[in-house]
């Protein structure tokens, strides 16, 4: 479980939020415009798009983004249609790679993410290849300045799978179909978490360091920064010794 929290600490140390904000907004408007799309512009009746909604609204997109883009989705302005997908490869030293998109141009986006695989010494793969060394959970996650006892409490009385302890934060892990539950339970219980959403996380991870680490960073980064790219998964694990030698 701790894979996906690594990544998120490799994109701290790089400063990726701050400096792509615009193709992060670029991506939370795709996905509230394609939550809306299937199941409707109603906040309350509709998880996914509560989800993107949180995430943009912690991103200090402006409400009227937010709302237009509900409305494309719902088909009360005109929009783009996006087709959603799974790409699957591997990464520099045979680690599994989960590539998600939302694209208006599905040929434009397969050749983009098997260049960069390419580039980074990996591998575009079949359907199939590495999906099955991931599972879906709901995952939301504290800063340590969060009480472990009543987010474990709290969490496991409405659903949790799991509540764990890593390096740097606590991480609540649920079914995708209990994470709206939980995640409610916390909020309204006056706990504030630094992400809530629902992810792949892998069963198992694999270690890089030297060449392939930085490899795998560059691949992580081309393929995040392309604005048909939603979510980007590995079960790379790369040390924290190196990431310090990496970024300083």
């Amino acid at each position: 479980m701790a894979g996906h929290s690594k990544w998120a600490n490799i994109k701290h140390r790089k400063g990726a939020q701050d400096a792509k904000r615009g193709k992060i907004f670029t991506k939370l408007i795709k996905e509230i415009t394609v939550a809306a799309k299937i199941s409707g512009g109603d906040l309350d009746a509709n998880a996914r798009l509560r989800t993107a909604v949180d995430k943009a609204k912690a991103g200090n997109m402006p409400k009227d983004t937010i709302e237009r883009a509900i409305k494309k989705g719902t088909g009360d302005l005109e929009g783009v249609n996006y087709e959603e997908g799974t790409m699957e490869g591997y990464g520099p030293g045979g680690v599994a790679v989960l590539v998600e998109i939302l694209t208006d141009n599905r040929t434009r986006t397969v050749a983009d993410v098997r260049h960069a695989f390419n580039k980074q010494n990996g591998s575009l793969g079949v359907d199939g290849s590495v999906a099955f060394l991931f599972d879906r959970k709901g995952l939301i996650v504290f800063n340590k300045e969060v009480d472990f006892d009543t987010i474990f409490e709290i969490a496991l009385e409405n659903g949790a799978e799991d509540v764990k302890d890593e390096d740097d934060s606590y991480e609540v892990i649920t079914e995708p179909g209990e994470f709206a539950q939980v995640r409610d339970a916390l909020q309204e219980q006056g706990l504030t978490f630094e992400s809530a959403e629902t992810t792949m996380i892998p069963q198992n991870t694999v270690s890089l360091d030297g060449k392939k680490a930085e490899q795998m960073l560059k691949l992580m980064d081309v393929l995040e920064d392309n604005d048909d790219v939603q979510n980007v998964h590995t079960n790379a694990d790369i040390d924290d010794a190196v990431l310090a030698e990496l970024f300083g």
